[in-house]
């Protein structure tokens, strides 16, 4: 059996803070969010419970679940890697929806499930898992790059395991860009599955 992965801290910093206002996938820079037990106030998110989709085939589509999408999060180094394999100069955290864009914290979309993210007012986002890259995003990223069809289909392949992180509110509070985040992961056993 291998070795558990110790308990770990890590910091970083908010690089921009982001609301998905309308029903398109693309959101809009904000001086800050407000984070309530519901997400983030005004976002398209926000909520409590969510309806299940294509995500939960072990539910029938439209059955009212946990919200543990509230926020989505991403790695501006990441975005930047995400960028260069498409062959793009610049790729915007807004094209997909961003609710976060964070720098300093090597390898984010890899943070395991239940981490913890601190922030100075004393919000906190608990970690629900990575957020898969899908097509739908990149047709929002194609739009901005006229010619670029390929790139429909091409970010799922880019973006895998660098898509950024989806969480919800655990403590309530305001996130500013400029703001310091602090990290804390929990001690990982490995499941002992053998085939």
């Amino acid at each position: 059996m291998s070795e558990a992965t110790p308990a770990l801290t890590l910091a970083g910093q908010v690089e921009g803070t982001f609301v998905v206002e309308g029903p398109a996938a693309e959101s809009t820079a904000r001086p800050e969010l407000l984070l309530t037990y519901a997400g983030i106030v005004g976002d398209r998110h926000e909520g409590l419970v969510r309806r299940s989709n294509a995500r939960e085939p072990w539910y029938p589509r439209g059955t009212p679940m946990r919200n543990e999408r509230q926020i989505s999060i991403l790695s501006a180094e990441e975005l930047a890697e995400v960028a260069a394999s498409l062959s793009l100069p610049h790729l915007a955290a807004e094209w997909i929806g961003a609710n976060l864009v964070l720098s300093g914290i090597p390898y984010l979309t890899q943070l395991p499930p239940r981490s913890l993210m601190l922030f100075p007012s004393g919000a906190t986002i608990r970690i629900d898992g990575d957020n898969d890259p899908c097509r739908k995003s990149g047709k929002a990223i194609a739009a901005h790059c006229e010619g670029r069809a390929d790139i429909q289909f091409g970010f799922v392949k880019a973006a895998i395991g660098r898509r950024g992180l989806v969480g919800w509110v655990e403590r309530e509070g305001v996130v500013r860009p400029g703001d310091a985040v602090k990290v804390r992961t929990w001690r990982q056993a490995p499941y002992p599955f053998e085939t």
